[in-house]
């Protein structure tokens, strides 16, 4: 059976990622803004899209408001092709008045979505992190196994054993054990620091999907981690597809291979972030043969007065005006004003880092307006005492906590002032 024929996917979005708060105060995990222009959620979209699988289900709860928006603007296929689409799905209350109590409850609660499409395959996918994927290709191997469901697997460190779903598999790739978030394992074979994690991708054949979702339900049980799967493990042949043994078309040498990262926690989503930064990056943003979608972008180009800039990303719309940059990442229309510095940190939409201002190991979400000469990540206790700051010190500085101010920009009054006498455009010095 070829991968594409008659695949419907599920994307489970509703998640709402109380580890990165303050960044989900007002919007869901998917919806987190990403590198310069991206959502996490397109991730898992290009991932499906890029497979040619084009019937997604995207399943929201939680502060989905953003993420709605966000998917109206950029994921609207061609309305002359009826089984192209990305739509997005709140809890219809169908059968109660509960709102989604578990990934599996929620594909129960739009069972019916399946039994009109009647797909042949049913893939059920999170939307929380960053990576590439041929789905095609786990489809494949899916349908070789003969298998009736089938788990995307990476190895994990047995220290982290307690954030993921932990399969034991046997020597032809058949699981033999789940276990949802346990405190301990045991290693996966040929490893004695390391066990195999489920990635939250699951592959089901459609007949036993339903079914096990509607014993599912008359059992009380609301999720795959830790209901359905681990059910499945005697009566059913699940199988553990190696995202190892994936490939994708463009991918460097330089690259770090199967590169997939679960941006659930502040330090975890902040150091994605740089791994896609530099010249050989681990996870390159750009791939021509794969490329990650965003939202079209109506903004004007990047403008550049004057600074110094090394390995960041200036995001269209924004300024930088006489200011230095290292390993700085700006999304849309961040304006920095004349001698700020900022070193490793992210600062999002409509965000302005005044005259002077200094910023360091810090996450600015959107909408601030950071005084000039402000200090942000050299003082540990007076920080603390001001924003959310993690264990290992990235400072976050939630959306709107510095209001706009109303002084005009620094930087329009000198590109004014050098229009009108007709003075050349100062030096911009680019680090490698």
């Amino acid at each position: 059976m070829p991968a594409t024929k008659n695949v419907l996917a599920f994307v489970m979005a509703g998640g709402e990622g109380s580890r990165l708060h303050p960044l989900t105060a007002n919007r869901c995990k998917p919806a987190v803004p990403f590198n310069g222009k991206h959502r996490i959620v397109d991730f898992v979209l290009s991932n499906l899209v890029n497979s040619e699988i084009y019937s997604t289900y995207l399943l929201v709860q939680y502060k989905s408001q953003s993420l709605i928006e966000h998917v109206r603007q950029t994921w609207t296929m061609a309305r002359f092709m009826p089984q192209h689409f990305v739509t997005v799905v709140p809890p219809q209350m169908r059968n109660g008045p509960d709102w989604f109590q578990g990934t599996a409850d929620a594909v129960y609660q739009n069972i019916h979505l399946i039994e009109t499409m009647q797909p042949d395959i049913v893939a059920v996918f999170g939307a929380d992190h960053i990576y590439r994927m041929d789905v095609r290709q786990m489809i494949d191997f899916h349908v070789r196994s003969n298998a009736h469901a089938s788990v995307a697997t990476i190895p994990v460190d047995l220290s982290e054993c307690d954030q993921f779903g932990i399969v034991g598999v046997d020597d032809d790739h058949r699981i033999t054990d789940f276990q949802e978030k346990p405190r301990s394992a045991r290693p996966m074979p040929g490893s004695r620091t390391h066990a195999l994690a489920s990635m939250g991708n699951y592959i089901f054949n459609t007949d036993v999907l339903l079914r096990q979702l509607r014993r599912m339900h008359d059992n009380g049980e609301t999720d795959f981690g830790k209901h359905i799967l681990p059910s499945m493990v005697k009566s059913h042949k699940l199988v553990a597809y190696d995202f190892a043994t994936n490939t994708i078309p463009g991918t460097e040498p330089y690259e770090e291979h199967a590169y997939w990262r679960d941006v659930g926690t502040i330090d975890a989503y902040y150091q994605a972030h740089f791994d896609t930064l530099g010249a050989q990056p681990k996870f390159r943003m750009t791939n021509r043969h794969w490329p990650i979608y965003a939202s079209p972008d109506q903004a004007e180009s990047a403008q550049i007065e004057d600074g110094v800039i090394h390995r960041s990303v200036v995001g269209s719309g924004s300024i930088v005006d006489g200011a230095e940059l290292d390993h700085a990442m700006l999304r849309r229309s961040v304006l920095v004003e004349r001698g700020a510095h900022i070193e490793h940190s992210i600062v999002m939409e409509r965000s302005r880092i005044g005259r002077g201002a200094r910023v360091r190991r810090a996450i600015i979400d959107q909408d601030n307006d950071i005084p000039p000469d402000e200090r942000i990540g050299f003082d540990p206790v007076g920080d603390r005492q001001r924003f959310p700051v993690t264990a290992s010190g990235i400072v976050v500085v939630p959306a709107g906590m510095f209001p706009a101010r109303r002084s005009a920009s620094p930087f329009l009054a000198t590109m004014g002032k050098a229009m009108h006498l007709g003075e050349t455009a100062p030096r911009l010095e680019v680090l490698a």
